[in-house]
């Protein structure tokens, strides 16, 4: 029987997938769209240049102690990297709910909380930019109207 070439897929979530300066992160709750579920608020915000999906991690102290906010952003980095090729090319900031509770976060919650949003997501990402290329339509005359 011949063998079945199996496509190698990273796990590995480099820098470039991440989001990291303070600039970054302010875009995205300024210029973002909210999308809330029931332990997580995600600020989404289509980048222009960025082909693939950016991720960053906001876990306030309000979450818990340094262990209780490093469980939450284990779990939230994992769920991602085990998404990464379902994630839009979008600049994504993830923060906890107060009420989450870090000894009850496995990866079963965080999946059965954002999964569901990923698909929604990537619509919005489309949305986004065919919105946004018929606003720079408008601005330059009207062409294409």
């Amino acid at each position: 029987m011949p063998e079945i070439p199996v496509r190698a897929m990273s796990l590995t979530w480099p820098r470039s997938r991440r989001l990291t300066r303070r600039s970054e992160y302010t875009a995205c709750y300024d210029g973002g769209i909210r999308h809330h579920t029931r332990y997580f608020v995600l600020f989404v915000r289509k980048d222009g240049e960025s082909t693939m999906g950016r991720i960053g991690l906001a876990v306030s102290k309000k979450c818990g102690n340094a262990v209780e906010r490093n469980r939450i952003k284990r779990v939230l980095r994992d769920f991602f990297r085990l998404r990464q090729h379902e994630i839009p090319p979008l600049d994504i900031v993830v923060t906890p709910k107060r009420h989450l509770r870090a000894d009850r976060t496995d990866l079963a919650l965080v999946e059965h909380d954002l999964a569901p949003l990923l698909p929604k997501l990537g619509r919005c990402a489309k949305d986004a930019s065919a919105s946004a290329s018929h606003e720079a339509a408008a601005a330059h005359g009207g062409a294409g109207v």
